[in-house]
């Protein structure tokens, strides 16, 4: 069995499959096998998005679809999508004064997505009262939420959570939530749009 780790705009080892056109412009990793096995199974393929669900892999397929590069867009076209505060925190790692944000007490079943780009982020199911004044979840969907270190103030590094395919910052995660992952994402309110179900 042959195994390739490709991301985007990496297809070099796949002359012969355009996988750019079937994968489309996923953000996050893919992992792509080749089985020669037997007759049987020769030539085919699998393609499964680590550590992903089902269910994220048909989101993932769907962002890809509308092929924006979110990367290129400028602080002007961001402004023309998103009120003053929405930009602010989701382009500018701002952060809303606690208890005043939409979704801080929202119990509403259905699902949130990334105000910037409509990706799901979080499931209502893991929405739980930290009596922080923020909302919070304790786990993720798939990988549509990308983490990485944040040393913006002294003597404090965190965890900062970002849209893994705009790179919107969403807030920050924290190791005292409730099982079963004992994680807390304390998102801000204007990074999210709650779809109900």
């Amino acid at each position: 069995m042959a195994c390739y780790s490709i991301t985007k705009g990496s297809f070099s080892s796949l002359t012969n499959y355009s996988a750019k056109s079937h994968l489309g412009n996923l953000r996050i990793k893919q992992r792509i096998c080749l089985a020669f096995g037997g007759p049987r199974n020769r030539g085919s393929f699998s393609v499964s998005a680590m550590g992903s669900s089902s269910s994220s892999q048909k989101q993932d397929s769907t962002q890809g679809a509308g092929n924006t590069d979110y990367s290129s867009m400028s602080d002007d076209e961001w402004r023309k999508r998103l009120t003053d505060n929405q930009f602010y925190i989701t382009r500018k790692k701002g952060t809303e004064r606690a208890f005043t944000g939409e979704y801080w007490n929202t119990k509403t079943p259905g699902t949130y997505h990334c105000i910037c780009c409509d990706t799901p982020l979080f499931e209502s199911s893991t929405k739980f009262d930290s009596g922080t004044g923020w909302p919070s979840y304790y786990q993720p969907i798939g990988n549509n939420v990308k983490s990485k270190l944040d040393l913006s103030i002294i003597f404090m590094p965190r965890q900062e959570v970002l849209c893994a395919v705009c790179d919107a910052h969403l807030g920050h995660i924290f190791d005292d939530g409730p099982p079963p992952t004992g994680k807390r994402y304390c998102i801000n309110s204007a990074s999210l749009k709650l779809n109900p179900k």
